[in-house]
């Protein structure tokens, strides 16, 4: 694991809340010069602690007016099936997240649709034709109470 400062952890906790922040006002809020500053920031970049930056969109204002999470169970859940099942949902853009989980079902999907038509659509056209798929029980989100905060540094 990467040894990170105080100072590592407060630039992760700026960059968090505001991605998009310039080096200049970064290298302010950390009380740095921005040379060392951007040091930093690509030395976390390099090593994998970050990740990259996204935008988040407002799904309902983009016509998403459905989003639900897809309880999926293996038909074998061998590292054979896993991977071609992986690799099947990485090309169904409805799917905007994929986990791996414990218990009943061996995975949970959060899928966006722009209606319930388009989402049995997605269901039956798109992830029922996957073979390695037994069984999918989903749940419609009514509300997204609580958007990314990230995490807790």
């Amino acid at each position: 694991m990467l040894q990170l400062d105080q100072t590592d952890l407060k630039l992760l906790r700026e960059i968090q809340r505001e991605a998009r922040i310039s080096n200049v006002e970064l290298s302010e809020r950390l009380n740095l010069s921005p040379t060392p500053c951007l040091r930093r920031l690509r030395k976390l970049e390099d090593s994998g602690v970050i990740r990259g930056y996204e935008t988040q969109l407002d799904s309902t204002l983009l016509g998403f007016q459905i989003s639900a999470l897809a309880f999926v169970k293996l038909t074998r859940n061998s590292a054979d099936n896993a991977k071609d099942f992986e690799k099947q949902i990485q090309n169904l853009a409805a799917v905007v997240e994929c986990n791996v989980i414990t218990g009943a079902y061996d995975y949970v999907l959060r899928i966006v649709a722009k209606n319930l038509e388009d989402y049995e659509r997605i269901l039956k056209n798109q992830l029922g034709v996957i073979r390695e798929l037994a069984d999918i029980e989903s749940t419609i989100i009514l509300k997204q109470v609580e958007c990314s905060k990230g995490l807790p540094l």
